[in-house]
């Protein structure tokens, strides 16, 4: 009786423990417009390979911010799709990444980062605990504010309008990405 107690306790520990054990094939970053992502390289290295966001690269090198959100960070971004900047008004995209619209190219992408590697945990969690709300401080020095709508992460910016987290957590070198589905434009 002793043994097959003893025999059936160890296959369960056996069984739980190999279940639990997680490798670092498991720890992938889910894909971005089919893209793989690695978490070994930074912001820009992986947003260059996304399909997906070939506008938002174009506008980040017409900023000139390419060397900063390739240092070391970290940084949460952000990342509006492409489909995103299709949904500004005709010709918006155009006139923001000439050379004399720099600076109002700058100020509404650094409106899209935030100091810190910030998860969809975090934010969920700032959620709860702020009843329902929780601001974050972008590094252009405005204000996003999170919220649950249908289950998903939704970020109202300072004009009040709303962009949806449709892939949450996409971790770099040097911090995190989440895509959204509208770009956000600080007051």
């Amino acid at each position: 009786m002793k043994k097959t107690l003893l025999a059936t306790v160890t296959a369960a520990v056996l069984a739980l423990t190999s279940a639990s054990v997680i490798t670092a094939a498991d720890m992938k970053d889910p894909k971005v417009g089919g893209a793989d992502m690695y978490p070994t390289k930074t912001i820009v290295e992986n947003a260059v390979n996304s399909p997906i966001h070939t506008t938002l690269v174009a506008a980040v090198k017409a900023a000139g911010l390419v060397d900063t959100l390739n240092s070391p960070g970290p940084f949460t971004v952000f990342a509006p799709t492409n489909d995103a900047f299709a949904k500004l008004p005709a010709g918006t995209v155009d006139s923001l990444v000439k050379p004399e619209n720099k600076a109002t190219l700058t100020k509404i992408l650094t409106y899209h980062v935030v100091a810190g590697r910030v998860s969809s945990k975090d934010i969920r969690d700032g959620i709860k605990a702020g009843g329902g709300k929780y601001e974050l401080t972008t590094v252009e020095g405005g204000k996003l504010i999170a919220a649950l709508k249908d289950g998903k992460i939704v970020l109202t910016d300072e004009k009040g309008g709303m962009a949806t987290i449709t892939t949450a957590n996409v971790y770099q070198s040097n911090g995190v990405i989440d895509v959204i589905d509208t770009v956000l434009m600080p007051s």
